[in-house]
């Protein structure tokens, strides 16, 4: 098997998926059949810089090269084989934020990323004027929070992108977008699979005057799953691999943001379908049936990396303040003089979470590092609190902090579920929270009391799933759709694991978010006067 897997490998029967998450960037080799045959990854960190969350250029590099070098090592350890070619290639990364570029490609301000909640003014004026929801953290919203701000860069402005289409675009030398990343940048007509003219033109007149080019000349191309995005340029893969062991010319997929990966990596791009991925964000993505009844603050509305429409209810917090918690334990067992692996830690809180009171026994939580949107909060100020007389116990702490990542999600959920009706007839689950099996995955049921599924194929997360994409790139046959690949190639033999709302747990879950609602004023009074 392992000559098998090196001949493979050697003749570039392969595709590598690369995705640079808010925490670590990843990558994955892939074979024919779509299973992961070696991993890479990178650790890295924002930066919060003159009150803006940011990522530098040359983070974004030296993290992709020690990522790619960490795969190729990989490669070399499990199969005795050089990486130094593939069939297909796709990058994707954090979606939204504002990346703006002059004419020779120089970046003119930081890279603003989706965690920034600092542009309120533009997004409520956009929101009113298309009459459709643009959240603070979309690229659109960034841009017009410039033109309000008057900022000195826009005279130069020549073209902007995510992080995804920029790190394809040094790749490959074209300036495109997956449908799904461009629905964070723009809102996307269903209808052509493109920006909305009409919506284009009202931005045109909005801005006239304050920006040197029309919209469609500033925004990346569009091209859905599938469609051929480029190859691999000489540059792109020094870029990559310094060493010049990785050749030029893999077919290149379009870039994809994270919620389409997460959609892939979970079989959940057919209608009446959803996922809900946790991270350093949390975040649901449900693929309706059709529009919804009026606009709502609290959905996005955005696309599969295939073009259709999806209601995305996005957290700007997630893990983030569990794995703080999790580090202070780690502390404590190393203060003890126990050598305590972090794996054991993260399991052994997480399993204790089970045994806590449903209703989070007087103890309340807000994970809040960054602002959320959701529940109008500018920035973040994580929070413990609990009542006189409640039991400060480790099950019912831990059960809290896990409700607290999945209160604000919860609060969208309640719009598509009770005011819109929308219904599900499967929800995925994918990412770091619910590596512990069977306690997120039972808590995130109670949240939104639905059946949800965690899949044996998913562990690889966005980075599997945009080697999917590459995949797709690679193997679809004619006029087949991503539905139908996943389903009948991808997917066809995975395994899951379903679990149903225990309905105590319902029950205790919506008791701890009349609190949680009741509690939003201390929230906002911890930021007033801190």
């Amino acid at each position: 098997m392992t000559a098998d897997i090196r001949n493979i490998i050697e003749t570039g029967r392969t595709a590598i998926g690369i995705e640079l998450g808010s925490t670590r960037i990843k990558a994955v080799l892939t074979g024919p059949d779509h299973t992961a045959l070696a991993v890479g990854s990178h650790d890295w960190e924002n930066q919060f810089v003159d009150r803006v969350w940011t990522y530098s250029l040359e983070a974004v590099w030296e993290g992709l090269r020690a990522c790619f070098a960490a795969l190729a090592d990989d490669v070399r350890r499990q199969h005795g084989a050089e990486l130094r070619t593939t069939g297909a290639l796709g990058v994707s990364a954090m979606m939204h934020g504002y990346l703006a570029f002059d004419a020779d490609g120089e970046l003119l301000t930081p890279f603003r990323t989706w965690r920034n909640t600092n542009t309120g003014d533009a997004s409520e004026a956009l929101s009113e004027l298309f009459g459709y929801n643009i959240p603070h953290r979309w690229s659109i919203a960034h841009l017009y929070q410039a033109v309000l701000n008057g900022e000195e860069h826009l005279s130069r402005l020549a073209h902007l992108t995510t992080l995804a289409g920029y790190v394809h675009w040094k790749l490959t030398g074209r300036q495109v977008l997956g449908v799904g990343d461009a629905s964070g940048v723009f809102p996307i007509d269903i209808a052509t699979g493109g920006y909305d003219a009409r919506r284009i033109e009202q931005f045109d007149e909005l801005a006239a005057g304050r920006l040197p080019r029309k919209l469609a000349e500033l925004l990346p191309a569009v091209l859905p799953a599938g469609e051929p995005a480029g190859t691999l340029t000489e540059e792109g893969a020094r870029l990559l691999d310094p060493s010049g062991t990785l050749q030029p010319g893999a077919a290149l997929c379009p870039p994809e943001g994270d919620a389409g990966t997460g959609m892939v990596a979970t079989n959940s791009v057919a209608r009446r379908t959803g996922n809900i991925s946790a991270g350093t964000s949390i975040f649901a993505m449900i693929v309706l049936d059709g529009e919804l009844s009026r606009v709502h603050p609290e959905v996005d509305l955005v696309t599969t990396p295939a073009g259709d429409l999806v209601a995305m209810v996005h957290c700007n917090n997630g893990a983030s303040e569990l794995n703080a918690w999790a580090g202070l334990f780690a502390e404590f067992t190393a203060a003890l003089g126990v050598d305590v692996g972090s794996d054991k830690i993260f399991e052994t809180l997480f399993r204790s979470a089970l045994a806590g009171a449903p209703d989070g026994g007087g103890l309340l939580a807000f994970n809040n590092l960054s602002g959320e949107p959701i529940t109008k909060l500018h920035e973040g100020r994580p929070l413990f609190l609990r009542v006189p007389g409640s039991s400060l116990s480790l099950a019912t702490f831990m059960r809290t902090q896990i409700y607290a990542a999945l209160a604000t999600l919860r609060i969208g959920m309640d719009v598509l579920q009770k005011a819109e009706n929308v219904q599900l007839d499967r929800m995925f689950a994918h990412g770091g929270l619910f590596k512990t099996p069977g306690v997120a995955q039972n808590l995130l049921a109670a949240a939104i009391d639905t059946p949800v599924s965690v899949g044996d194929l998913a562990a690889e997360g966005g980075a599997w799933g945009i080697a999917v994409l590459a995949g797709f790139l690679r193997d679809r046959a004619e006029g087949q759709t991503l539905d139908d690949f996943l389903n009948t190639v991808v997917f066809a033999d995975a395994r899951l694991e379903t679990v149903s709302p225990d309905p105590a747990d319902v029950e205790g879950f919506t008791a701890f978010m009349e609190r949680y609602a009741a509690a939003l004023p201390i929230q906002q009074a911890a930021v007033d006067h801190s």
